[in-house]
This record gives C-alpha cells, sequence and structure tokens, in this order.
C-alpha cells in the first residue's frame, strides 16, 4: 500500500487533503505543529477507512526540521510515494512596520522547509520510479502583493521552483503540481489577520475540501499548474497582459481593510 505524507494536516487543505488520501486507501504521514489535533484528525481516519496512520508534530519553520523528519522515516523504513507540501501561513501589514521573526518563520516555512521536503523525498521517488509531489501555492503567485509582501513572494516562489522541477522531472515517473487556490475557507484568514480585507469580507469563498478535491485530482493527473475555480483561473492569467504597476495597485487596492 502507497504512503502520502502531509504537512499542515491538522486543519483546512491539509486536513481534507488527509481524509481524501485515506478514503482511497492510502496509508499516511500527518505532520503539523499541534500533536493533539494530529492524533485526534489520525484516530478517526484509523477508524472511518482502517489504514495506518503515522503522526509526526514538529514545527517545520525551525532549521533542519525536514531532516528530522526524513530520518524518522528512513528509520521506520516507511517509504513516501505522495508528499503534500501544505505547511504555509501569511502576515499583514506594511514590510516596514511587521515583525522579522514571524516573517522569517514563513520563509523558513513557506519556502526553506518546502524545498527541503522536495528533495529529500524527491530523490528517493526517482530512485523508486515513481512519486507525486503537490506544492501549495496560491494565486498570490501570480502578482505582487503589497501588504503581503513576504507572503505572495514565498508563493511566487512555490510556483516558479515547481515548474522547473517539474520539467527537470519529465520521464523519471516523478511529477510535481503546484495547486494556486484562491482565497479559501480556512484558518489562514484568522491568523494573517485578513477577516477585514477587502480580498475577503463579503466574499464567498471555495471550502477546503473543494480545493483539496480539486488539487487531489490534479496531482494524480499529474498537471504541473492547478489554478482552482474558474475566475481564479481568469485572474491569474490576465495579469501578464497588464501593466505590473498597475497590477500591483490593484492588489493592493483589494487588500486593504475595510473600514467602518
Amino acid at each position: 500500500m502507497k504512503t502520502a505524507l502531509i504537512t499542515g494536516a491538522s486543519g483546512g487543505i491539509g486536513y481534507e487533503l488527509a481524509r481524501i488520501f485515506a478514503r482511497h486507501q492510502y496509508n499516511l504521514v500527518l505532520v503539523a505543529r499541534n500533536e493533539a489535533k494530529l492524533e485526534q484528525l489520525a484516530q478517526e481516519i484509523q477508524q472511518e477507512f482502517g489504514i495506518e496512520v503515522l503522526v509526526l508534530a514538529q514545527d517545520l519553520s525551525l532549521p533542519r526540521a525536514a531532516n528530522l523528519i526524513f530520518d524518522q522515516l528512513q528509520s521506520k523504513n516507511i517509504h513516501i510515494d505522495f508528499l503534500i507540501n501544505n505547511a504555509g501561513f501569511g502576515n499583514f501589514g506594511f514590510f516596514m512596520e511587521t515583525e522579522w521573526p514571524k516573517e522569517e518563520q514563513m520563509i523558513n516555512l513557506n519556502i526553506t522547509a518546502l524545498t527541503h521536503f522536495t528533495k529529500l523525498f524527491g530523490q528517493e521517488m526517482v530512485k523508486h520510479k515513481f512519486g507525486r509531489i503537490l506544492n501549495v501555492a496560491s494565486t498570490a503567485a501570480f502578482q505582487p502583493g503589497p501588504l503581503m509582501a513576504v507572503y505572495y513572494a514565498s508563493k511566487a516562489y512555490v510556483l516558479s521552483f515547481s515548474e522547473a522541477i517539474a520539467n527537470e522531472l519529465a520521464g523519471t515517473g516523478v511529477t510535481v503540481t503546484a495547486l494556486c487556490p484562491g482565497p479559501t475557507e480556512t484558518g489562514f484568514l484568522e491568523a494573517a489577520a485578513l477577516e477585514d480585507s477587502k480580498l475577503f469580507k463579503g466574499k464567498k469563498l471555495a471550502t477546503a475540501r473543494e480545493v483539496a478535491e480539486y488539487g487531489y485530482h490534479a496531482l494524480m493527473a499529474g498537471k504541473t499548474v492547478a489554478i482552482e475555480g474558474a475566475t481564479n483561473q481568469l485572474m491569474a492569467r490576465s495579469v501578464k497582459f497588464v501593466p505590473r504597476k498597475w497590477v500591483t495597485a490593484l492588489v493592493r487596492k483589494m487588500s486593504e481593510r475595510i473600514h467602518t
């Protein structure tokens, strides 16, 4: 039976992806900081689907976090066939006013951990001539993002990186998919203090389950770039036809808070 490793599995898109993989009878390795939530999910999934679930509580923003996870799995002789790099977070505010420690954690999680996981597990997949890697980017990847400068830049990295290595891995049996959801109903909004942003306030958002289902099928199909939702696809593709300065100004306007 094949095994999927899912980071950020304690909630949102990661939680829903865990349930989807379990439903399709794949064993799971669930990674996140919140051990209690992971254990609860593991128990729920094992009872419902009868698969094996390993919980690894780890803060992936810490140095060598990816190595620690990889080494634990190697010691247990667990091979990963599906790698889901879902963990990530954002931060709202003017770059010169936001706190560096939080942004450093964001870069470590959104970029460094994702890249290191992809290298470690990707090399093993190439040896076995099979593997599927899903890197969760965002529609934020397609343009600069004033008021969330580091987050948008981190997702642009994920998209560019994923496309590049997808090309490098052609013919190896390993595929890479960059999942690019738009605004989604998850804990991300609260964590990034975005509830009052014009980008989200009063809008009908995609659910985490909808995004996860779309991402799962795109991954299994070996799609390189998967933009969830017709409106998101249109917006992501249209920015290339508009001057970058205008796009940046528009994103700034859309991201500002609604004052009441």
